[in-house]
């Protein structure tokens, strides 16, 4: 049965500080000629850019007094991380990260100008105890060159996003398309602009728009279904996908954008990229944008489980060298090599790392909820029209239907959310500690 990935919001915390930053539309969909765009990248681009606006003059907060400090925008890295949803203890990698934002040159035309410029011009991290010297405060200085500059901090045509929401998206192309459509979230035709599709390719991959790319039904596969679900999975909009054909070939696309009725499942908290996961993976050859992808993406105790088993594999003195480790490691993932108990024990090490134990079995138990709800309306999707409508008949006459205005039937988010979560029971008896280990071990608690 083919699951799919329709369910309900992940819903913001009462009166949440969603931090909106305005962000031009010229910045929205960048057309890159140089470097790469990964998910955390694009996330810290998009926090300097809220800081920025929030700041508004340079030099403020400065923790040196230098002449050079005034020209910088200044945060403690530890605020960057969290917004950014990323592991601070991390500077390496983070500094990794930024420069590859350094990296990145985008360019502009209009009818009177053409322009080809960084995306930031320079970045700085002090300590004013000293780098290496345990305390202090870890300070994060960013400046952006003159056009990026006037684009963040007076845009013209601009469209509000929020970091709340930004945080929640686990890849890259997620990230891409949940810009590009909430900007036509408030307009008339709820469309957004049409263009062929290998613009989408790289307007959502961040690669460079010289590249070779694959063909369209494995951008489709790949990229797109993934970016749709998780976007109407966990923020404050509903995307659907509109191809444009030119005989039996998919030519251009366009995607329909509706804003959220209601965002009423509260999924898990962000996912904190951790480096050391990271660098673990890049140690096998592995890039650093592949490794962050996985790891967005892979439930935590399967890839803990796949690195440990891989890494084994290849100190072992008695097997055959393997020629690519970082292929085996991929194919592993995907073939599921490591049994399911390694994956249980994992998914218990990084659980009693944790304040809470109890807190985290609650965690498992509300995700494991959340995709039965969305099994469960998979479900009744493949049901025959008349069985379905017997089913919805059901649901308007019980207890769970109360308080929900059920005049469009299950076209309201918390009509469908309401109506999965009643279904899933029907279906399903509650689940034992067995039934979450084993969900826990068989790495469904994220959309694959």
């Amino acid at each position: 049965m083919t699951v799919k990935k329709k369910s309900g919001k992940s819903a913001a915390p009462p009166n949440a500080n969603l931090k909106e930053f305005r962000k031009t539309n010229e910045a929205i969909g960048l057309r890159v000629s140089e470097g790469r765009l990964s998910l955390l990248s694009r996330k810290i681009f998009n926090v300097m850019v809220y800081h920025a606006q929030r700041i508004r003059n340079k030099g403020e907060n400065a923790p040196i007094e230098t002449e050079a400090a005034k020209n910088y925008y200044w945060i403690p890295l530890a605020e960057l991380a969290r917004d950014a949803a990323y592991d601070s203890r991390d500077t390496e990698l983070f500094k990794e990260q930024v420069q590859e934002l350094q990296n990145i040159r985008i360019f502009s035309e209009d009818a009177i100008q053409w322009t080809s410029e960084r995306l930031v011009s320079s970045v700085k991290l002090v300590n004013p105890r000293g780098l290496k010297k345990q305390g202090g405060m870890l300070w994060f200085g960013f400046a952006f060159p003159p056009e990026v500059e006037s684009m963040v901090m007076a845009p013209g045509s601009y469209t509000k996003l929020s970091v709340y929401y930004q945080a929640l998206l686990r890849s890259g192309a997620s990230l891409a398309l949940y810009e590009i459509c909430r900007r036509y979230a408030t307009n008339p035709s709820k469309v957004t602009n049409r263009a062929d599709w290998e613009w989408w390719y790289g307007a959502l991959t961040g690669n460079p728009v010289t590249e070779a790319i694959p063909e369209y039904k494995y951008f489709k596969r790949d990229v797109l279904k993934y970016a749709i679900s998780e976007i109407n999975m966990v923020t404050d909009i509903n995307v659907e996908l509109i191809e444009h054909k030119q005989g039996r070939r998919v030519a251009s696309l366009q995607f329909r954008v509706v804003p959220a009725q209601q965002e009423s499942l509260a999924l898990s908290a962000p996912p904190v990229i951790d480096g050391i996961l990271v660098q673990r993976m890049m140690a096998l050859g592995l890039s650093q944008d592949d490794a962050c992808n996985i790891l967005a993406t892979t439930e935590d105790g399967k890839l803990r489980a796949t690195l440990d088993l891989t890494e084994s594999r290849i100190q072992n003195p008695k097997a055959a060298k393997i020629g690519s480790p970082a292929g085996y490691f991929k194919q592993a993932l995907r073939d599921g090599y490591a049994s399911n108990t390694d994956i249980a024990r994992k998914t218990i090490e990084k659980a009693e790392q944790k304040p809470s134990i109890e807190a985290s079995i609650e965690a498992i138990k509300e995700r494991y909820f959340v995709e039965r709800a969305k099994d469960a309306f998979a479900m009744y999707h493949e049901l025959e029209e008349e069985e379905q409508e017997q089913w919805l008949s059901r649901f308007q006459d019980s207890d769970s239907a109360k308080g929900i205005n059920l005049s469009r039937g299950l076209a309201t988010t918390s009509a469908r959310t309401a109506f999965s979560m009643w279904f899933a029971r029907e279906q399903w008896n509650d689940p034992t500690d067995s039934d979450l280990l084993r969900f826990a071990a068989a790495g469904s608690m994220r959309p694959k």
